[in-house]
């Protein structure tokens, strides 16, 4: 039983390095998603002062920023 709950727990670890290994090494991965996760953090907050917290705009940015982190995540 114990086999089979570690051999679950690897799988998706092993999708999320092979996501980023044939592009670069992992340090470069990450850096790649940090600089995603502030640029969208960056367009939410643009949007936010141009239009207000609660605008169509701002919930736009703020559907991306959650997409970015769980692409990243």
């Amino acid at each position: 039983m114990l086999h089979w709950v570690m051999q679950g727990t690897k799988i998706p670890l092993v999708a999320t390095l092979g996501a980023c290994m044939p592009f670069a090494p992992m340090p470069s991965c990450d850096h790649d998603c940090a600089k995603r996760i502030h640029r969208a953090e960056r367009n939410l907050q643009r949007e936010i002062d141009r239009h207000g917290e609660h605008s169509p705009e701002a919930e736009r940015k703020r559907h991306e920023l959650e997409e970015v982190r769980r692409d990243c995540h």
